[in-house]
């Protein structure tokens, strides 16, 4: 990445910031020192981590895979549950023990985790010998923090968010043949349960131009696949005057003629028809929608600030369903949210086995500081929730089989992106419907779109051949 040019870019934004960048790279600092980074959390996490590595190797850093061989060990960190919490300061005490063995290595903790106070304050307290720590608002100030680092923790988070600056295409992409594309940052949506809009801040868009020059340039790079990026992507452009709504963005991005368009996550309070008929017109939209429902009770529901019922959910579910062609949908799920009844929980079940989806992630409820639900009052044991999620991964897991034998001895369309980690003599790769498939050929064939045979079908996964 030349990094003159993303300074270029930057300045070429209304928010005119000032960065020290140049002597950095003048005085070869950090040139040859290695890196080791670890990443948290959603897919905003790994965009987050690309940018991170970017600017990193534009100052003179390396990557490495082996932590011990680091000068330099950043975590990048997730708040939405409490056992991201556990995980990050689990790691932490690996740091802890690397540091003493090697005195100029540097610690850095980022992302969200790095914006709640409560954090802020247990590092300063028991973790003194992490170096710096930087929020999700100003990941750009990195470089300055390292050349600008003293003796003392090194603590730079904004606690407001800032305009949108535009960095260009350099990130360092994790893989040459599918993009994450952020299209804003962000959510105002203030679902009780949820830290986002405490550590990503509120929403912000990014101009529809700067998005689809990205687009472009990925694709005159050989991209083969997109995945629009957003804590709420379907609400893209409402904070914006006279800019697109995320339809019409689609819409255009679709127009590029790029293989192959994703987009997460979907509010489906923000779904709308013209939504759904964009995505059945344009085949290189790819029939996969990752649709949260979170609850099928309408009282928890409300509770949770989800601003849909049951029944709303279960009509827009049917009505992608019946104008999508082939359309895989999956949803993410909490179980135990505070006073839960059984006669809640069913309801959720309900939905379940109406709308038989693909796949769900699902989680027990996990206390958020700072959240309005933190300060629900609960009575259902842990044990109950445990038994709660047990009972709804077996109906999940049910269905997700079931929809994945539907693909058994038919052929279908599969990027191939590496090799398997179960069999090294098989790649791994994606159906449109997002079905991940093994497939058993020559791995020169990594990066392209092949005609796939289904041989075998599992809860989670597809076995499959190269048609001939």
């Amino acid at each position: 990445m030349n990094l003159p040019n993303m300074l270029e870019a930057k300045k070429r934004t209304k928010n005119k910031v000032s960065y020290i960048y140049d002597n950095i790279i003048n005085n070869n600092t950090f040139k040859g020192l290695k890196y080791y980074i670890r990443t948290y959390g959603c897919q905003m996490n790994v965009h987050d981590s690309e940018e991170i590595k970017s600017l990193l190797e534009s100052i003179g850093y390396i990557e490495t895979n082996e932590m011990d061989d680091a000068d330099l060990i950043i975590l990048n960190t997730c708040a939405i549950r409490e056992n991201a919490h556990d995980k990050v300061f689990g790691f932490l005490g690996r740091c802890k023990h690397l540091k003493k063995e090697k005195e100029n290595l540097i610690i850095a903790l980022c992302g969200c985790m790095a914006q709640e106070e409560g954090v802020v304050n247990e590092i300063l307290k028991n973790h003194k010998y992490i170096d710096i720590v930087f929020g999700t608002h100003n990941i750009n100030e990195f470089p300055k923090m390292l050349l600008n680092k003293t003796k003392n923790l090194n603590i730079n988070v904004y606690s407001k968010e800032g305009e949108v600056i535009e960095i260009g295409n350099h990130y360092i992409r994790d893989s040459k043949y599918t993009a994450w594309v952020n299209i804003m940052y962000g959510c105002d949506k203030f679902c009780t349960y949820c830290i986002v809009p405490y550590t990503r801040g509120k929403q912000r868009s990014r101009k529809s131009k700067d998005i689809l020059d990205e687009v472009n340039e990925l694709i005159n790079l050989g991209y083969k696949e997109i995945t629009l990026l957003g804590q709420n992507v379907n609400a893209y452009g409402k904070d914006l005057e006279n800019e697109l709504d995320f339809s019409s963005l689609l819409e255009l991005v679709a127009k590029t003629n790029i293989e192959r368009i994703r987009f997460v996550t979907s509010h489906p309070w923000d779904f709308t028809d013209k939504m759904i008929d964009i995505i059945a017109k344009y085949d290189n939209i790819m029939p996969y929608i990752h649709l949260p429902l979170q609850s099928g009770s309408d009282r928890i529901l409300k509770l949770m600030g989800r601003r849909y019922t049951k029944d709303e959910y279960i009509e827009l579910y049917n009505k992608i369903k019946s104008k999508v062609k082939n359309v895989s949908i999956t949803t993410d799920i909490i179980v135990g949210f505070p006073n839960e009844t059984d006669e809640d929980f069913k309801e959720t079940l309900d939905v379940v086995n109406t709308c038989k989806f693909d796949g769900a992630f699902t989680f027990i409820y996990s206390k958020r500081e700072s959240t309005p639900a933190a300060l629900m009052e609960d009575k259902v044991s842990l044990e109950e929730k445990e038994s709660r999620l047990k009972t709804l991964n077996e109906l999940v897991n049910k269905y997700s089989l079931e929809n994945n034998k539907k693909y058994l001895n038919k052929t279908v369309k599969v990027l191939l992106l590496g090799i398997s980690e179960k069999d090294n003599n098989k790649l791994y790769g994606y159906t449109d419907t997002m079905k991940l498939v093994n497939v058993l050929c020559n791995k020169d064939l990594i990066g392209t779109i092949q005609d796939v045979y289904i041989t075998d079908t599992k809860s989670f996964s597809l076995d499959g051949i190269i048609k001939e």
